[in-house]
């Protein structure tokens, strides 16, 4: 069979089981959800051969240290994945919750009820375990699942869709509750995004480069997952010990992933006496720091900043650092040049901190703290299927209630309109 017909045969298998998944009870989800946590601490072993396997040639290949980090498993990873399915399914179902009722004057009870999305397509990179994640989520929401995870992961992959496959067997649901497309060539994700008749929605996951393919290019709609350039501004009254923990925090803690922190933008009045700390704090962790001509001016050594560096998502031990004028010119800076996924500012000034969360224009914004919390986990929802940047449907973490749309459910006695 040739390939583009395998990706259909899957989806088309993923069409017709989200059909059973569509009235499952929240009994029937949590069992297969402890099925496959359970399966998951017994075939650890077997998931980390396959890893180390991928990782052997993503060495070979000569991928970042960085990029490797997010490849990688080990048996803290799983039991991460293994406590982030178990959160799911301590989570309330969303699945037919009431959002809004009313009695219209002509006696029609009219409900607003979550109801699953159906047949979801998730296409991601690198990171194998948002194959659980992603799997989890979308079966509590009562939706069957696609996935396309990325070529380094093939093999990682491929064993986790198995340990999901077996669990599904465990109790008794449809195989392609679940499916994989096992292949890295890219080009099955343009199969893939054709599939209209079969997929509800596409979840892109990954670099600018794909989602932009994707959203250009998709018959089915899309939720994008958008890149991370996050900012952190340190404000003329910020408490800067504070300042150094949450910039080294935000850029720092895991660098490869969306919420931390590429930008660090400071205001004139604390750059002579902040900037030097930051800096030192950051090199001891080598980060390599691009500044504008006036930060360069305070830590002489840095690389200078590219107009090409205050778009960019660096996903790496990188930061550019730009000085300003106040508030207002770290605001403007953000909306133009940020991806509108978070940004912080450090500051003890109430209004100008409250200025700050009204008018940048981004899925999450903090004050005080450090960007990397916007996470599904941080935010209280559970595992996360993405953080979506744009303003449709969801915004920010997505976590079950976001993987549901809703319907209109119409009880009347007889009523006819004249």
């Amino acid at each position: 069979m040739n390939k583009p017909k395998i990706v259909e045969r899957k989806a088309e298998a993923v069409k017709e089981a989200s059909a059973v998944l569509y009235t499952a009870t929240a009994a029937k989800k949590n069992a297969l959800l402890r099925a496959i946590a359970g399966r998951l601490e017994k075939e650890s072993t077997s998931i980390l051969r396959q890893n180390e396997a991928d990782l052997a040639a993503a060495r070979a290949a000569g991928i970042s240290a960085v990029l490797l980090d997010r490849l990688a498993l080990n048996e803290k990873r799983i039991s991460q994945m293994v406590a982030g399915v178990r959160d799911v399914i301590s989570l309330p179902d969303p699945v037919g919750e009431v959002l809004d009722r009313q009695r219209r004057p002509n006696g029609l009870v009219i409900e607003k009820v979550r109801v699953p999305l159906g047949a979801v397509g998730i296409i991601y990179e690198a990171r194998p375990n948002v194959t659980i994640d992603a799997a989890a989520l979308c079966l509590k929401a009562g939706n069957a699942v696609l996935l396309k995870g990325g070529s380094e992961a093939l093999k990682s992959n491929s064993a986790l869709v198995a340990v999901v496959k077996r669990a599904l067997r465990d109790v008794g649901l449809p195989a392609g509750c679940v499916e994989f497309i096992d292949t890295a060539d890219r080009s099955a994700v343009a199969e893939l995004i054709k599939l209209d008749k079969y997929i509800d929605i596409i979840i892109p996951r990954g670099s600018q480069t794909l989602i932009r393919f994707i959203q250009e290019n998709s018959a089915v709609p899309v939720i994008a997952h958008g890149e991370g350039n996050c900012h952190v501004y340190v404000d003329g009254s910020a408490n800067l010990r504070d300042a150094v923990e949450i910039v080294f925090n935000a850029k720092v803690q895991r660098p490869s992933v969306c919420n931390a922190a590429e930008k660090l933008l400071i205001d004139e009045k604390v750059a002579v006496r902040y900037l030097p700390r930051i800096a030192a704090r950051l090199r001891k962790a080598r980060v390599e720091l691009r500044g504008d001509r006036k930060s360069r001016s305070i830590v002489a050594d840095m690389l200078p900043a590219t107009e090409e560096d205050w778009h960019k998502e660096y996903l790496d031990l990188v930061m550019a650092v730009k000085v300003v004028k106040g508030v207002d010119e770290a605001i403007a800076h953000i909306n133009r040049y940020g991806s509108h996924h978070s940004d912080s500012i450090v500051t003890a000034n109430k209004a100008r901190g409250e200025k700050f969360l009204r008018e940048v224009d981004s899925a999450a914004v903090y004050v005080n703290a450090s960007t990397r919390f916007t996470d599904g986990f941080e935010f209280g929802l559970g595992a996360e299927i993405g953080i979506s940047t744009q303003k449709l449907h969801a915004r920010g973490p997505m976590g079950l209630a976001e993987l549901t749309s809703t319907k209109f459910v119409v009880r009347g006695k007889g009523q006819v309109r004249k």
